[in-house]
């Protein structure tokens, strides 16, 4: 398997759900739809059809395409922000280690999948997606930023390797941006152990004595 597969297909649910999951449903539906068919030609009417939904009950949660679009945008960053937010939790005081965690967080299969890849680079083909995002979520990128770049830092004066952490952090998240691109447009893309092995290739020529293609190198 290339990718993670998608929950995209049509399943049957039951008609009455709470009103934050029905939301969660359309919300998936809509990710499952730009991740088809790209951001203008998302309808209301597809996405009720993907979740096996009426068109006014799509209405009625967001009462636009526009309102359905933004909360889809929205719920991604932040399920974005929970994933790596989690990750560098459980990985422990080590720099290395927390490195190592933030950078596959964004290969994890239950956010790097065909749609969601796509649905993000609907998005970012948007103009009006752009100042939106950063008005509501620039604030979690910029706190992603400054994590990646203070272990950098830690790196370099713990372990005595040398560079410009703020460059070597950007290089980072250039490639894992590069990778996630790569991802969205090859006709047969990677498998993910491929991109994670990609990445971590690029940390190893930085920090060589932590890492390796396979990731952290262990004691």
């Amino acid at each position: 398997m290339a990718i993670a597969a998608d929950a995209s297909q049509s399943i049957p649910i039951p008609r009455k759900l709470p009103r934050d999951e029905r939301r969660a449903q359309l919300i998936e539906a809509t990710i499952s739809t730009m991740g088809k068919h790209g951001y203008a030609r998302t309808t209301m009417s597809e996405v009720a059809r993907v979740a096996g939904l009426s068109h006014g009950l799509v209405n009625f949660h967001f009462e636009s395409k526009e309102n359905l679009l933004l909360e889809t945008l929205l719920h991604l960053a932040e399920e974005y922000r929970l994933n790596w937010t989690a990750a560098l939790a459980g990985a422990g005081p080590n720099a290395a280690a927390q490195i190592n965690a933030m950078l596959l967080a964004d290969f994890d299969p239950r956010i790097c999948t065909q749609d969601r890849l796509s649905a993000w680079c609907s998005f970012w083909g948007e103009a009006q997606s752009r100042p939106i995002y950063q008005e509501r979520c620039g604030s979690n990128d910029q706190i992603y930023t400054d994590t990646l770049d203070a272990l950098c830092a830690r790196m370099i004066a713990e372990h005595g390797y040398t560079g410009n952490p703020t460059r070597i952090g950007r290089v980072f998240r250039v490639i894992v941006e590069g990778v996630w691109l790569d991802m969205m447009t090859l006709r047969e893309p990677y498998p993910l152990q491929e991109a994670r092995a990609t990445v971590m290739t690029t940390v190893a020529a930085f920090f060589p004595r932590h890492f390796n293609e396979n990731g952290l190198i262990t004691p």
